[in-house]
């Protein structure tokens, strides 16, 4: 009686081993563009789409600087001088700061602060926004216009609709963010996670 001969299994070749590691390869590169991909057409939306100046014929209650770029002083008391509001706060200023030393920094005469309440208590954008609806509560507004950069305009707008109350008319004043890309690549990725940890339930 003759023996069947004993099953050896075929082991893969070099060649075959090598191709299937490539198509791994190209599938885990394939799926890690996708977020990529939607994070650099998030990107564009976020830069084509940046806010602008709004109107200083609409009028609201009091004006919010926001500290920390260029133009947004000025604007918040062109906003003042002009009447579009009656009340300025500047949030985020120095705790030791003083009216007196912020118009000597800005060259302005000390009188054109005379309706501007300095905020000492922010040091991000989400203290901002808590000092704001701070200020917005203590005068009993039901309308404020929002002055900061164009790139940071989504993230503190987000920051507010968090702790405002609802029924508050928030304008957005934006002046013009530098025009440099990893600036804005900074801010739009900022913006993305904290838009996702509130969305997450997170403070």
């Amino acid at each position: 009686m003759s023996r069947k001969p004993a099953f050896r299994p075929v082991r893969p070749s070099s060649r075959t081993r090598a191709r299937a590691r490539a198509g791994l390869l190209i599938w885990t590169a394939r799926v890690a563009a996708v977020p990529v991909l939607a994070w650099m057409l998030g990107l564009l939306w976020f830069s084509l789409a940046l806010p602008g100046a709004a109107p200083l014929s609409v009028k609201s209650d009091g004006v919010v600087v926001l500290t920390g770029g260029v133009g947004r002083f000025d604007r918040g008391l062109m906003v003042v001088e002009r009447g579009a509001a009656a009340r300025l706060l500047i949030s985020g200023v120095g705790r030791t700061t003083t009216k007196r030393q912020l118009a000597a920094f800005h060259k302005i005469a000390l009188r054109r602060l005379n309706r501007a309440e300095l905020g000492h208590e922010a040091i991000d954008t989400r203290s901002n926004a808590e000092e704001t609806a701070r200020w917005v509560a203590k005068y009993d507004l039901k309308s404020i216009r929002l002055v900061t950069s164009a790139g940071h305009m989504r993230r503190a707008r987000l920051e507010l609709a968090r702790v405002l109350p609802p029924g508050i008319a928030v304008l957005p004043d934006a002046v013009p963010s530098e025009p440099k890309a990893p600036g804005l690549a900074f801010e739009y990725s900022k913006w993305l996670l904290r838009r996702a940890a509130l969305l997450a339930g997170a403070a």
